[in-house]
Protein backbone atom coordinates (compact mmCIF):
# COMPACT_ATOMS: atom_id res chain seq x y z
CA UNK A 1 0.00 0.00 0.00
CA UNK A 2 1.45 3.40 -0.96
CA UNK A 3 1.66 6.36 1.44
CA UNK A 4 -1.42 8.11 0.00
CA UNK A 5 -3.54 4.99 0.33
CA UNK A 6 -2.28 4.45 3.86
CA UNK A 7 -3.25 7.99 4.83
CA UNK A 8 -6.67 7.51 3.28
CA UNK A 9 -7.11 4.33 5.26
CA UNK A 10 -6.03 6.11 8.40
CA UNK A 11 -8.65 8.79 7.82
CA UNK A 12 -11.31 6.12 7.43
CA UNK A 13 -10.21 4.56 10.69
CA UNK A 14 -10.69 7.83 12.52
CA UNK A 15 -14.21 8.21 11.17
CA UNK A 16 -15.25 4.71 12.17
CA UNK A 17 -13.63 4.66 15.60
CA UNK A 18 -16.34 4.60 18.35
CA UNK A 19 -14.57 7.37 20.30
CA UNK A 20 -14.94 9.65 17.28
CA UNK A 21 -18.39 8.54 16.16
CA UNK A 22 -20.10 11.69 17.45
CA UNK A 23 -17.62 14.05 15.79
CA UNK A 24 -18.14 16.91 15.53
CA UNK A 25 -19.86 17.10 18.91
CA UNK A 26 -22.58 19.65 19.52
CA UNK A 27 -21.69 21.67 22.60
CA UNK A 28 -22.95 24.84 24.26
CA UNK A 29 -20.77 27.94 24.32
CA UNK A 30 -17.73 27.03 26.40
CA UNK A 31 -17.75 30.28 28.38
CA UNK A 32 -21.36 29.63 29.40
CA UNK A 33 -20.33 26.61 31.47
CA UNK A 34 -16.90 27.75 32.71
CA UNK A 35 -16.72 28.82 36.39
CA UNK A 36 -13.70 31.04 35.63
CA UNK A 37 -12.68 33.32 32.75
CA UNK A 38 -11.93 31.36 29.60
CA UNK A 39 -9.41 33.00 27.33
CA UNK A 40 -8.04 32.65 23.81
CA UNK A 41 -4.92 34.04 22.16
CA UNK A 42 -5.48 36.46 19.30
CA UNK A 43 -3.41 38.06 16.58
CA UNK A 44 -4.37 41.25 14.79
CA UNK A 45 -5.18 39.40 11.58
CA UNK A 46 -7.78 37.31 13.39
CA UNK A 47 -9.91 40.32 14.21
CA UNK A 48 -10.70 40.83 10.54
CA UNK A 49 -11.76 37.18 10.08
CA UNK A 50 -15.54 37.03 10.68
CA UNK A 51 -15.48 33.28 11.25
CA UNK A 52 -12.73 33.59 13.87
CA UNK A 53 -14.44 36.54 15.54
CA UNK A 54 -17.83 34.83 15.73
CA UNK A 55 -16.36 31.65 17.22
CA UNK A 56 -14.13 33.50 19.70
CA UNK A 57 -16.86 35.81 20.97
CA UNK A 58 -19.32 32.94 21.36
CA UNK A 59 -16.99 30.72 23.37
CA UNK A 60 -14.44 32.88 25.21
CA UNK A 61 -14.59 35.72 27.71
CA UNK A 62 -10.97 36.93 27.62
CA UNK A 63 -8.31 37.73 25.00
CA UNK A 64 -4.51 37.56 25.17
CA UNK A 65 -2.46 39.22 22.46
CA UNK A 66 -0.33 36.43 21.00
CA UNK A 67 2.33 38.84 19.71
CA UNK A 68 1.20 42.46 19.38
CA UNK A 69 1.75 43.41 23.04
CA UNK A 70 5.30 42.06 23.05
CA UNK A 71 8.26 44.43 22.98
CA UNK A 72 9.34 43.17 19.57
CA UNK A 73 6.28 44.85 18.09
CA UNK A 74 5.56 47.70 20.47
CA UNK A 75 9.05 49.23 20.76
CA UNK A 76 10.45 50.90 17.64
CA UNK A 77 14.16 51.33 17.08
CA UNK A 78 13.92 55.05 17.79
CA UNK A 79 12.42 54.39 21.23
CA UNK A 80 8.85 55.34 20.32
CA UNK A 81 5.96 52.96 20.93
CA UNK A 82 3.37 51.65 18.51
CA UNK A 83 0.02 50.76 20.03
CA UNK A 84 -2.17 50.38 16.95
CA UNK A 85 -2.62 46.62 17.01
CA UNK A 86 -2.91 46.35 20.78
CA UNK A 87 -5.47 49.16 20.67
CA UNK A 88 -7.44 47.24 18.05
CA UNK A 89 -7.46 44.12 20.19
CA UNK A 90 -8.57 46.13 23.26
CA UNK A 91 -11.32 47.77 21.19
CA UNK A 92 -12.51 44.37 19.95
CA UNK A 93 -12.64 43.07 23.52
CA UNK A 94 -14.52 46.12 24.73
CA UNK A 95 -17.04 45.86 21.87
CA UNK A 96 -17.88 42.28 22.77
CA UNK A 97 -17.66 42.50 26.55
CA UNK A 98 -14.45 40.47 26.83
CA UNK A 99 -11.58 40.91 29.32
CA UNK A 100 -7.96 41.41 28.22
CA UNK A 101 -4.83 39.77 29.61
CA UNK A 102 -1.55 41.56 28.85
CA UNK A 103 1.32 39.52 27.41
CA UNK A 104 4.14 40.38 27.97
CA UNK A 105 6.24 43.27 29.35
CA UNK A 106 9.73 41.81 29.97
CA UNK A 107 11.02 38.73 28.15
CA UNK A 108 14.59 37.46 27.91
CA UNK A 109 14.14 36.84 24.17
CA UNK A 110 13.28 40.43 23.22
CA UNK A 111 14.93 43.73 24.12
CA UNK A 112 15.42 46.00 21.12
CA UNK A 113 17.89 48.49 19.71
CA UNK A 114 16.82 51.20 22.16
CA UNK A 115 17.95 49.17 25.15
CA UNK A 116 21.06 47.83 23.42
CA UNK A 117 22.21 51.42 22.96
CA UNK A 118 21.77 52.16 26.66
CA UNK A 119 23.44 49.10 28.17
CA UNK A 120 26.62 51.05 28.92
CA UNK A 121 24.68 53.55 31.06
CA UNK A 122 22.91 51.66 33.88
CA UNK A 123 21.01 54.69 35.17
CA UNK A 124 19.63 55.61 31.75
CA UNK A 125 18.89 51.95 31.11
CA UNK A 126 16.90 51.64 34.34
CA UNK A 127 14.93 54.79 33.59
CA UNK A 128 14.07 53.46 30.12
CA UNK A 129 13.18 50.04 31.58
CA UNK A 130 10.78 51.50 34.12
CA UNK A 131 9.48 53.98 31.57
CA UNK A 132 8.65 51.29 29.03
CA UNK A 133 6.68 49.23 31.56
CA UNK A 134 4.79 52.22 32.86
CA UNK A 135 3.96 53.68 29.44
CA UNK A 136 2.59 50.38 28.16
CA UNK A 137 0.67 49.55 31.29
CA UNK A 138 -0.51 53.11 31.74
CA UNK A 139 -2.11 53.14 28.31
CA UNK A 140 -4.20 50.10 29.19
CA UNK A 141 -4.83 50.89 32.85
CA UNK A 142 -8.38 49.84 33.69
CA UNK A 143 -8.60 47.89 30.40
CA UNK A 144 -6.12 45.04 30.90
CA UNK A 145 -7.10 42.79 33.79
CA UNK A 146 -3.67 41.29 34.45
CA UNK A 147 -0.15 41.25 33.00
CA UNK A 148 2.61 38.76 32.44
CA UNK A 149 5.16 41.16 33.87
CA UNK A 150 8.15 38.86 33.32
CA UNK A 151 8.05 35.95 30.92
CA UNK A 152 10.17 32.77 30.99
CA UNK A 153 12.95 33.88 33.40
CA UNK A 154 14.25 30.38 34.27
CA UNK A 155 16.53 28.11 32.23
CA UNK A 156 14.60 25.16 30.82
CA UNK A 157 16.70 22.66 32.80
CA UNK A 158 16.15 24.60 36.04
CA UNK A 159 19.77 25.61 36.57
CA UNK A 160 18.79 29.20 37.46
CA UNK A 161 17.91 32.48 35.81
CA UNK A 162 18.44 32.82 32.08
CA UNK A 163 21.07 35.27 30.83
CA UNK A 164 19.52 38.30 29.14
CA UNK A 165 20.16 41.98 28.60
CA UNK A 166 17.94 42.88 31.57
CA UNK A 167 19.95 40.72 33.93
CA UNK A 168 23.27 41.82 32.42
CA UNK A 169 22.61 45.49 33.17
CA UNK A 170 20.28 45.42 36.19
CA UNK A 171 21.32 42.17 37.88
CA UNK A 172 19.05 39.44 39.20
CA UNK A 173 16.72 42.08 40.62
CA UNK A 174 15.56 43.02 37.12
CA UNK A 175 12.49 40.88 37.91
CA UNK A 176 11.66 42.61 41.19
CA UNK A 177 12.23 46.01 39.59
CA UNK A 178 9.78 45.14 36.82
CA UNK A 179 7.11 44.18 39.33
CA UNK A 180 7.59 47.39 41.30
CA UNK A 181 7.27 49.46 38.13
CA UNK A 182 4.18 47.50 37.12
CA UNK A 183 2.49 48.03 40.47
CA UNK A 184 3.06 51.77 40.26
CA UNK A 185 1.67 51.85 36.71
CA UNK A 186 -1.57 50.02 37.51
CA UNK A 187 -2.36 49.21 41.16
CA UNK A 188 -5.45 47.21 40.16
CA UNK A 189 -3.86 44.84 37.62
CA UNK A 190 -2.99 41.28 38.66
CA UNK A 191 0.76 40.80 38.18
CA UNK A 192 2.10 37.44 36.93
CA UNK A 193 5.35 35.60 36.49
CA UNK A 194 4.84 33.33 33.47
CA UNK A 195 6.86 30.30 32.30
CA UNK A 196 6.65 27.00 30.41
CA UNK A 197 7.52 23.33 30.99
CA UNK A 198 6.72 23.61 34.69
CA UNK A 199 4.85 20.31 34.36
CA UNK A 200 7.43 18.59 32.11
CA UNK A 201 10.60 19.45 34.05
CA UNK A 202 10.29 19.18 37.87
CA UNK A 203 13.73 20.77 38.36
CA UNK A 204 12.58 23.85 36.48
CA UNK A 205 9.37 24.01 38.50
CA UNK A 206 11.36 23.83 41.75
CA UNK A 207 13.65 26.67 40.66
CA UNK A 208 10.72 28.72 39.40
CA UNK A 209 8.75 28.35 42.63
CA UNK A 210 11.82 29.22 44.71
CA UNK A 211 12.15 32.36 42.60
CA UNK A 212 8.52 33.21 43.37
CA UNK A 213 9.13 32.67 47.09
CA UNK A 214 12.22 34.88 47.00
CA UNK A 215 10.35 37.65 45.21
CA UNK A 216 7.55 37.50 47.78
CA UNK A 217 10.03 37.48 50.67
CA UNK A 218 11.67 40.58 49.20
CA UNK A 219 8.34 42.38 48.96
CA UNK A 220 7.75 42.17 45.23
CA UNK A 221 4.06 42.63 44.33
CA UNK A 222 3.86 39.23 42.65
CA UNK A 223 0.23 38.11 42.66
CA UNK A 224 0.00 35.26 40.21
CA UNK A 225 1.76 32.43 38.42
CA UNK A 226 1.19 31.72 34.76
CA UNK A 227 1.87 28.14 33.70
CA UNK A 228 1.84 28.09 29.92
CA UNK A 229 0.99 24.42 29.36
CA UNK A 230 2.39 24.01 25.84
CA UNK A 231 2.28 20.25 26.25
CA UNK A 232 2.11 17.06 24.21
CA UNK A 233 -0.29 14.14 24.08
CA UNK A 234 2.43 11.80 25.34
CA UNK A 235 2.81 13.67 28.64
CA UNK A 236 1.89 11.61 31.70
CA UNK A 237 -1.40 13.08 33.03
CA UNK A 238 -0.06 12.83 36.59
CA UNK A 239 2.67 15.33 35.72
CA UNK A 240 0.00 17.97 35.10
CA UNK A 241 -1.78 17.20 38.36
CA UNK A 242 1.43 17.47 40.40
CA UNK A 243 2.53 20.70 38.70
CA UNK A 244 -0.73 22.57 39.21
CA UNK A 245 -0.94 21.40 42.81
CA UNK A 246 2.60 22.62 43.50
CA UNK A 247 1.98 25.95 41.77
CA UNK A 248 -1.23 26.54 43.69
CA UNK A 249 0.51 25.76 47.00
CA UNK A 250 1.99 29.28 47.09
CA UNK A 251 -1.51 30.73 47.45
CA UNK A 252 -1.15 33.03 44.44
CA UNK A 253 -3.57 33.30 41.55
CA UNK A 254 -3.00 30.60 38.95
CA UNK A 255 -3.40 31.17 35.21
CA UNK A 256 -3.20 28.29 32.74
CA UNK A 257 -1.96 30.84 30.29
CA UNK A 258 -1.11 29.28 26.90
CA UNK A 259 -2.71 25.84 26.70
CA UNK A 260 -2.32 23.66 23.64
CA UNK A 261 -1.76 19.92 23.39
CA UNK A 262 0.31 18.76 20.44
CA UNK A 263 -0.17 15.37 18.81
CA UNK A 264 3.43 15.42 17.46
CA UNK A 265 5.17 12.16 16.58
CA UNK A 266 4.95 10.26 13.31
CA UNK A 267 2.07 11.74 11.28
CA UNK A 268 1.11 8.25 10.12
CA UNK A 269 0.56 7.26 13.74
CA UNK A 270 -1.66 10.26 14.50
CA UNK A 271 -4.85 8.31 14.14
CA UNK A 272 -6.45 6.99 17.31
CA UNK A 273 -4.07 6.54 20.23
CA UNK A 274 -2.50 10.04 20.19
CA UNK A 275 -5.95 11.61 20.13
CA UNK A 276 -7.09 9.50 23.05
CA UNK A 277 -3.91 10.44 24.92
CA UNK A 278 -4.49 14.10 24.08
CA UNK A 279 -7.94 13.85 25.60
CA UNK A 280 -6.55 12.21 28.77
CA UNK A 281 -3.97 14.97 29.19
CA UNK A 282 -6.63 17.62 28.60
CA UNK A 283 -8.86 16.01 31.22
CA UNK A 284 -5.96 16.09 33.67
CA UNK A 285 -5.44 19.82 33.06
CA UNK A 286 -9.10 20.65 33.61
CA UNK A 287 -9.49 18.37 36.64
CA UNK A 288 -6.35 19.77 38.29
CA UNK A 289 -7.35 23.36 37.59
CA UNK A 290 -10.86 22.77 38.88
CA UNK A 291 -9.28 21.56 42.15
CA UNK A 292 -7.47 24.87 42.63
CA UNK A 293 -9.35 27.01 45.20
CA UNK A 294 -11.82 29.25 43.39
CA UNK A 295 -10.21 32.46 44.70
CA UNK A 296 -6.92 31.43 43.02
CA UNK A 297 -8.38 30.60 39.58
CA UNK A 298 -7.56 33.60 37.41
CA UNK A 299 -8.61 31.74 34.28
CA UNK A 300 -7.64 29.26 31.59
CA UNK A 301 -6.40 30.46 28.19
CA UNK A 302 -5.98 28.36 25.06
CA UNK A 303 -3.21 29.45 22.69
CA UNK A 304 -5.16 29.06 19.47
CA UNK A 305 -8.82 29.06 18.59
CA UNK A 306 -8.69 26.61 15.71
CA UNK A 307 -6.03 24.10 14.71
CA UNK A 308 -5.03 26.19 11.70
CA UNK A 309 -4.44 29.24 13.91
CA UNK A 310 -1.83 27.47 16.03
CA UNK A 311 1.81 28.58 16.14
CA UNK A 312 2.60 24.85 15.94
CA UNK A 313 1.35 24.93 12.35
CA UNK A 314 3.42 27.95 11.37
CA UNK A 315 6.09 27.49 8.69
CA UNK A 316 8.75 27.72 11.39
CA UNK A 317 7.29 25.21 13.84
CA UNK A 318 5.40 22.69 11.72
CA UNK A 319 6.87 19.20 11.75
CA UNK A 320 6.10 16.88 8.86
CA UNK A 321 3.47 17.05 6.11
CA UNK A 322 0.46 16.57 8.39
CA UNK A 323 -0.72 19.61 10.39
CA UNK A 324 -0.83 19.37 14.17
CA UNK A 325 -4.20 19.43 15.93
CA UNK A 326 -3.59 21.08 19.31
CA UNK A 327 -6.75 23.21 19.65
CA UNK A 328 -10.31 22.71 20.90
CA UNK A 329 -11.80 23.59 17.50
CA UNK A 330 -10.85 22.20 14.08
CA UNK A 331 -9.92 24.23 11.01
CA UNK A 332 -13.59 24.79 10.18
CA UNK A 333 -14.43 25.96 13.69
CA UNK A 334 -16.20 22.77 14.72
CA UNK A 335 -15.78 21.74 18.39
CA UNK A 336 -13.57 18.71 18.89
CA UNK A 337 -13.64 16.05 21.58
CA UNK A 338 -11.68 18.27 24.00
CA UNK A 339 -14.38 20.94 23.80
CA UNK A 340 -17.05 18.33 24.43
CA UNK A 341 -15.12 16.98 27.42
CA UNK A 342 -14.66 20.48 28.86
CA UNK A 343 -18.42 20.96 28.91
CA UNK A 344 -18.98 17.52 30.45
CA UNK A 345 -16.45 18.22 33.23
CA UNK A 346 -18.19 21.49 34.16
CA UNK A 347 -21.52 19.77 34.86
Amino acid sequence: MDRRALLAGAGALVLTTPACAAYPPQVPALKSVAPYPLGVAARHLHLADPDWAKLAVANFSQLTAEWEMKMEYMLRDDGSLQFDRADALAAFARKYGMKVHGHTLVWYAQDGLTFQRLKGDPDAFLNAYVGYIQKVMGRYRGIVRGWDVVNEPVWNDGRGLRPCLWREVLGDDYIGLAFEAARQADPAAVLFLNDYNLELTPAKRTTFLRLCETLLKNGAPLQGIGTQMHISADLAPGAVTTAIRDIASLGLQVHVSELDISLRGDPLANVVEPRLNQLKVFEAVIAAYNDVPAVQRYGLTVWSLRDKDSWLNSARERKGPIPDEPALFDDRGRPKAMAERFVAMMR
